[in-house]
């Protein structure tokens, strides 16, 4: 499973790939926003947004691209590692229940 990440810090990165990867989970991090971003966010399995540390132009483009694709949207306000750990929690329980609920 590919998980894309929009939002968070960029020196955590690691730190959000090793909780990702204990979850079975390929994570995409994108820290800011870029050049072809919606594009470049790819056919994930869903995306996590943290936007506290995200601009809303980038928020705005990871939320159009879930919703064009049908791909599930987790927003989180805050960046935390523990913050990601409940995003991902709530993806394995949304999966389970067949649910395509944007959070």
């Amino acid at each position: 499973m590919c998980v894309t990440l929009v939002g968070g810090m960029d020196r955590a990165k690691n730190d959000y790939k090793r909780v990702a990867s204990r979850y079975d989970i390929t994570l995409k991090h994108f820290e800011r926003e870029c050049q072809n971003m919606k594009e470049r966010l790819g056919n994930a399995d869903a995306i996590i947004i943290f936007t506290n540390r995200i601009s809303h132009s980038a928020r705005n483009i990871a939320l159009s691209k879930g919703k064009e694709t049908n791909i599930p949207v987790f927003m989180c306000h805050s960046c935390g590692i523990s913050s990601l750990k409940r995003c991902l929690d709530g993806l394995v329980q949304t999966i389970k229940r067949g649910s395509d609920v944007v959070i």
